[in-house]
């Protein structure tokens, strides 16, 4: 560390004695320290707690000792999260060039993220501040790239102006964001600490801000998704997303009533969920389930309502992992509802039967066996295996798939040949869902019956697909019969 210091005993306060630019010999503390670094002088180590002037500092702890022209020495405060100190990337090396490699490490300062205060949320050793640097590997170097591409959490916006060039013995210091070459950046010794400030709530989200987040996902072409999410959702965005699911046909919209439906409406909660579903019309790509659950937000330190739309297509998820898309969501095997307090909405069997006789989805805490999904249809009205989620989910990856089949044959000749073909690739599809308890049967046509003269002279294709469905229970039936000691049973259940 360039330049001397003095300290008394038992103070907190560090004065320089020789000072000078940053450039030349000498110490000039608001360019070679910031708060959080770590102070040497006379073998005692203190954390900079502010920077009062470039010829004072003050520090967390008092030196022990009284030290007079005593060098000093820094450390970053992260270092300990590094195995070695920035110096210059090997590409700039072999450029000619220097000091252009920098560590960059966000922290969660507050410990609200990992209940630790500076605990490092992010870590990227050895990035560059020279513009378009890249590791080895291909891989982006350069520390904007980097940061931008891989961070969950900051974006960045501009080069710190502690950066900017400066000339020293008559030869200029390149800034950051200069490209590669043989020239000396300004890193060396360079540390930029900063706090993120200044952030706001915002304004309240929007029935047209949901909606437009919505519409991001109308072009299949563009995204390929399964599962539509509809959050908080008043009837108006609930059906903006019923109308992206039909649209798509190849995702399932999840949704809740409105909070006001179920918080603080005791009595008159299967009402309100009725007519907000009245409300929703007809569809076998949507479903609806009971209301909110209260639980823990752990970035927050609050309880709050949740949606359990979100705990439906979860469900769904966690079933197509375990087994496959086509297994309901719903029962005590795969419908456990996870961190649950307590739903504000606990609807007893009279009111589940209203609830389900309307498509909606039962959500119940059951005494000793948690909270769980009690119901599988959709929001089609009319009786149909696609009142089932579990078979408008089967029916979506039959179709998605067996459709990639089908793209090999455009622009083919319509002949014995492509049809062979298609049907060779989409029967072994078809067994293997079947071998996996998809689907019981199945019968694919695809020859001169339905590709007759008139649908090869319009330049058509034709493929019939029959499939005959698993149904998951819905309804189970005990009966229970007494019999007399001397009865043999074979002749009562002949």
């Amino acid at each position: 560390m360039l330049g001397t210091v003095a300290v008394t005993a038992n103070s907190t306060t560090v004065t320089a004695t020789q000072t000078a630019s940053r450039n030349a010999a000498g110490t000039t503390f608001d360019l070679q320290y910031s708060v959080g670094d770590i102070i040497k002088i006379n073998g005692e180590e203190r954390r900079v707690v502010s920077v009062t002037s470039n010829t004072a500092l003050e520090v967390n702890i008092g030196f022990t000792n009284t030290a007079t022209a005593q060098t000093h020495s820094r450390s970053w405060e992260y270092a300990r999260l590094f195995d070695k100190e920035p110096v210059t990337t090997q590409k700039t090396a072999d450029l000619g060039g220097l000091f252009d490699e920098v560590h960059v490490v966000i922290t969660d300062e507050d410990g609200e993220w990992t209940g630790t205060l500076d605990e490092g949320l992010e870590i990227y050793t050895g990035l560059s501040v020279a513009k378009g640097a890249k590791f080895e590997d291909g891989s982006k170097a350069y520390y904007v790239d980097a940061v931008n591409r891989r961070s969950k959490y900051v974006w960045w916006m501009d080069h710190d102006t502690s950066g900017n060039v400066y000339t020293t013995g008559g030869a200029a210091v390149s800034a950051w964001g200069t490209a590669q070459g043989a020239v000396e950046f300004n890193s060396d010794g360079n540390i930029v600490t900063t706090s993120m400030i200044g952030g706001v709530d915002g304004t309240d989200v929007s029935d047209g801000d949901k909606i437009g987040g919505l519409q991001k996902f109308k072009n299949t072409e563009e995204v390929d998704i399964g599962l539509l999410i509809a959050g908080d959702a008043s009837q108006t965005v609930a059906l903006e997303a019923i109308a992206i699911a039909e649209l798509r046909k190849d995702c399932v919209a999840f949704i809740s009533p409105e909070q006001a439906d179920v918080v603080n409406n005791e009595g008159n909660e299967v009402d309100a969920i009725v007519d907000y579903r009245t409300g929703l019309g007809t569809s076998s790509y949507a479903v609806l389930d009971s209301g909110y659950k209260y639980q823990y937000d752990r970035y927050n330190d609050v309880y709050r309502y949740i949606p359990l739309n979100g705990d439906m297509a979860g469900l769904c998820a966690a079933a197509e992992t375990s087994r496959d898309a086509w297994f309901s969501p719903a029962g005590f095997t795969r419908g456990a509802i996870r961190n649950v307090i307590k739903l504000p909405f606990n609807p007893r069997q009279s009111q589940r039967d209203m609830l389900y006789k309307n498509g909606i989805n039962p959500v119940v805490t059951f005494m000793g066996e948690g909270t769980i999904l009690f119901g599988d249809k959709t929001l089609l009205a009319k009786p149909s295996a696609f009142d089932r989620i579990n078979i408008r989910r089967l029916f979506i990856i039959l179709e998605k798939a067996i459709s990639r089949f089908a793209r090999a044959s455009l622009f083919e000749f319509n002949d014995a040949f492509t049809r062979a073909q298609f049907v060779g690739a989409v029967e072994p599809f078809l067994r293997g869902v079947q071998g996996r308890d998809g689907i019981t049967d199945f019968v694919v046509v695809c020859d001169d019956s339905n590709n007759t003269g008139d649908v090869i002279d319009r330049n058509e294709f034709v493929g019939d697909i029959y499939v005959k469905p698993n149904r998951a229970i819905n309804f189970i039936q005990l009966n229970f019969v007494a019999v007399r000691s001397g009865v043999d049973f074979s002749e009562i259940t002949g």
